[in-house]
């Protein structure tokens, strides 16, 4: 018996046999409805690939314009308060003119007048959505109240808000200023 492996001669199966006439080419030569499939997802794949290069691009640009935008918007806003003000400003200035030009005389006109300025800049802030804080008669909320002092007393339960030193105010539920209050420590004087 020999060794066909040591002889250095191949065994006849391990030949491979030439295509018949007419047969596909096992090699590639002939072209292979793979290579579409391939060609088509790669073209996909450059497509979605450009368009997020497209959207990143679009959203930078769009992140740098609201940058830009932000300062003028900022001041756009400062603007219009300060136009809905002036009226006001322009209404204590009157008042103030008429108190050093009419002496005592016309002290009981400048009190109302201060008081139709107030009442002018209270409508302005409440078409603001500007609210004044409930506080006197309330019980002390730590949310929205700033206790200043403590008072004992004997006609107003522990906890409950006696006066007010400074309103308070807020615009839904956030608060723009607490109000700053004096709080019953109840049982009264000792």
């Amino acid at each position: 018996m020999t060794d066909e492996t040591t002889t250095g001669a191949a065994p006849e199966e391990s030949e491979v046999p030439a295509p018949a006439a007419g047969a596909e080419d096992p090699w590639g030569d002939d072209p292979d409805p793979g290579d579409d499939a391939l060609a088509g997802m790669t073209a996909e794949r450059d497509e979605y690939l450009d368009q997020l290069q497209r959207t990143r691009a679009d959203f930078d640009n769009y992140r740098k314009r609201v940058e830009r935008e932000r300062p003028l918007l900022a001041a756009a806003g400062v603007r219009e308060i300060v136009s809905d003000l002036l009226p006001v400003l322009d209404n204590l200035e009157r008042a103030l003119e008429a108190l050093v030009a009419g002496g005592d005389e016309a002290a009981g006109s400048i009190v109302a007048g201060v008081d139709m300025v107030r009442q002018q800049l209270g409508g302005l802030l409440t078409g603001r959505g500007v609210e004044e804080i409930p506080a006197e008669g309330e019980m002390f909320d730590p949310n929205v109240h700033e206790a200043v002092q403590g008072l004992p007393s004997a006609h107003h339960p522990e906890g409950m808000v006696v006066a007010v030193v400074e309103r308070g105010y807020r615009i839904s539920d956030a608060v723009i200023r607490p109000a700053r209050v004096v709080v019953s420590q109840g049982g009264g004087p000792r």
